[in-house]
């Protein structure tokens, strides 16, 4: 009887970790509209010059949690980070100084789940952000929306200031600061309706 017990037991874990897998493959994703979507960061230089960079080949999705939240997934290749007007910067920018584009070919930012809401009012989404294989949590501010269907009808409009000496990124300490500000300006592909 026992053994019939256990059997049942192991049998009801399977199917449940199979339906939970099934929900999870099943959460909706919205990839990042290429059209409208903005990614960058800029850099301040010791003389008062602002340089804007950009990154012109990203993946980015956000999937729908069970439970209603989102989740961002956003991956910004390094190997053709440009900055505006200045092509020896954007050269310092993928070298081994900076980004490091041939051995970290990726900037990686996964957000923590949030509430739609900080969507439209505005706040904060914090994430595990990724540059030179180092790791560390950041958040990024979010401005409050200019449209009632943020990321779809408008951008959301998202900025997070890091120190470049915490992802190992110490070259030109004399000619440009350690901080960085990514500038986001996302919109998402609206979800395919289900019949």
């Amino acid at each position: 009887m026992a053994l019939k017990l256990d059997r049942v037991a192991r049998v009801c874990a399977w199917i449940g970790l199979t339906l939970c897998v099934a929900a999870a493959a099943q959460s909706p994703a919205m990839p990042l509209d290429k059209q409208h979507t903005r990614l960058g960061f800029a850099l301040s230089t010791r003389w008062g010059q602002t340089l804007e960079g950009r990154f012109p080949h990203y993946q980015g999705v956000v999937t729908v949690l069970p439970d209603g939240r989102h989740q961002v997934t956003l991956r910004m290749y390094t190997a053709d980070v440009q900055i505006n007007d200045h092509e020896r910067y954007a050269r310092w920018a993928r070298g081994s100084a900076f980004f490091d584009a041939d051995k970290w070919p990726e900037v990686v930012f996964i957000s923590d789940p949030y509430d739609t809401a900080v969507l439209r009012d505005g706040g904060q989404i914090t994430g595990d952000l990724v540059i030179r294989g180092i790791r560390r949590p950041e958040t990024l501010t979010v401005q409050p929306a200019a449209c009632s269907r943020p990321a779809l009808d408008c951008d959301v409009v998202l900025s997070g200031a890091v120190r470049r000496s915490d992802y190992e990124m110490d070259s030109l300490k004399l000619a440009i600061n350690d901080r960085v500000v990514f500038l986001l300006h996302a919109r998402v592909e609206p979800p395919e309706s289900t019949p």
